[in-house]
């Protein structure tokens, strides 16, 4: 009996982490389509793996999102096939995050230089195509700066060359021909600009990842004791 309530237990603790997975599924859907499209919406991307992180977020929250359906079945009809299939499953994500991890590591500065060499096009190519101007529009309200690395840099690229005019929206505030008045514009780059808010979530981006990793280990456990009891014949209510 004592054998019999703890796996019922164990049970009921896989089938709890399995909606956990799930919801943390639909969050990382969600949070690789919101900065999908906030890149897109922001920078003329001109290499693919700028785009690489958010993608990364969408997969990975598809294949968890699935996952968790196999945990949940196996948990509630006491399943050992699908029990399994949930364990390696989620064993083989784990490691591919860690890979992930690694490799966003070893490759950061490569991303930052895409993110980098994108803004300048951005800048050159501000009076040549509608694309390049509405994205520097949009990252320079959305990130409270001008130019690439300064204010400065329109002094070089028509129509502001030789001018000491910027874009309207370098400005604090935003009006017709503002741009005119150096004492109402923003001065900073907009290349530090991103660097900065990139910095200031990458914490918080980790802390999550590492609490999904935690949970995961936690599930791949629960799952292997309920597979042991399962294989073993005892009754799980």
């Amino acid at each position: 009996m004592a054998v019999e309530g703890g796996m019922k237990c164990v049970k009921y603790l896989l089938f709890f982490f399995n909606l956990i997975f799930w919801i943390c599924g639909i969050a990382l859907i969600g949070l690789g389509i919101y900065v999908q499209i906030y890149l897109n919406a922001t920078l003329t991307i001109n290499n693919a793996s700028a785009s690489g992180p958010p993608i990364v977020l969408i997969v990975v929250g598809v294949v968890i999102f699935f996952i968790s359906f196999f945990g949940c079945c196996g948990a509630a009809k006491e399943n050992y096939c699908m029990v399994t299939t949930f364990a390696i499953l989620l064993g083989i994500i784990f490691l591919v995050e860690i890979a992930a991890a690694i490799a966003g590591y070893v490759f950061r500065n490569k991303v930052q230089d895409v993110f980098r060499d994108s803004i300048n096009d951005s800048v050159s190519n501000y009076n040549v195509t509608k694309e390049a101007k509405d994205g520097m529009d949009a990252i320079q309200q959305t990130f409270h700066c001008c130019g690439a690395n300064s204010s400065s840099d329109w002094n070089n690229y028509p129509p502001f060359k030789g001018s000491g005019t910027v874009p309207d929206t370098c400005c604090k505030v935003i009006v017709t021909g503002c741009g005119k008045n150096s004492t109402n514009i923003y001065t900073n780059g907009c290349i530090q600009g991103i660097d900065d808010w990139m910095k200031k979530y990458v914490g918080i981006i980790a802390g999550v990842a590492l609490g999904i990793a935690f949970f995961e280990i936690l599930g791949i456990v629960f799952a292997c004791c309920l597979m042991k009891g399962i294989r073993s014949g005892y009754e799980v209510m």
